[in-house]
């Protein structure tokens, strides 16, 4: 279900590691479904579960970490284009990715699936790392109408860029085709113009 994207305050899941994949987000065996219904029960998979469906050492799997936003290390969402590793990542309910630098078509699919990725400066985020890991129960604010993000547990804060047409659409709860049909009107007093 789409959700409007104004201020989000919650806590957050690390993960501390830098060039996570697209198949390490969700592996490919799982790439045969079309529909985005029970993606989140598999994401980072491999790193959640043994062969046998055990649970393993992971941070999802540690009930000291929960909420709304995933930080994590440097070059998110690396590899290949599948968009299911955006699904995994909605459909684990994840709103917010935070991050020093994201893979531009991840990224890109993250916005298409209704999940804000947010770029913050690598010092941002090695404090950010530091405030979760002394306190699990720290809160970060994104504020996607003023384009910041803050940790509340030091204060501090750090702007961020979206791109002005997805920034609308989240703050909306529109999909691209919801945009259409929001504009139908215009579009076709348009043509009729020509």
């Amino acid at each position: 279900m789409k959700q409007k994207f104004h201020i989000i305050k919650s806590t957050c899941v690390p993960l501390p590691l830098e060039n996570i994949d697209t198949d390490q987000i969700i592996p490919a065996r799982f790439l045969k479904a079309t529909d985005k219904k029970g993606f989140g029960d598999n994401l980072f998979r491999d790193w959640r579960y043994n062969a046998d469906g055990t649970p393993k050492d992971f941070v999802l799997n540690n009930p000291a970490y929960s909420g709304e936003i995933l930080v994590a290390g440097k070059n998110f969402g690396c590899g290949s284009s599948r968009e299911h590793a955006a699904w995994a990542i909605a459909g684990y309910g994840f709103r917010v990715v935070v991050s020093s630098f994201f893979a531009d078509i991840h990224k890109q699919n993250e916005l298409n699936n209704f999940v804000l990725p947010v770029v913050v400066s690598e010092g941002f985020l090695s404090r950010l790392f530091e405030s979760i890991a002394a306190d699990p129960r720290t809160l970060v604010t994104v504020n996607v109408p003023e384009q910041t993000i803050t940790n509340e547990s030091t204060g501090e804060s750090e702007t961020f860029e979206i791109n002005g047409y997805k920034k609308y659409c989240l703050m909306n709860a529109l999909d691209d085709i919801d945009y259409l049909l929001e504009n139908q009107d215009r579009i076709l007093a348009w043509e009729k113009g020509q």
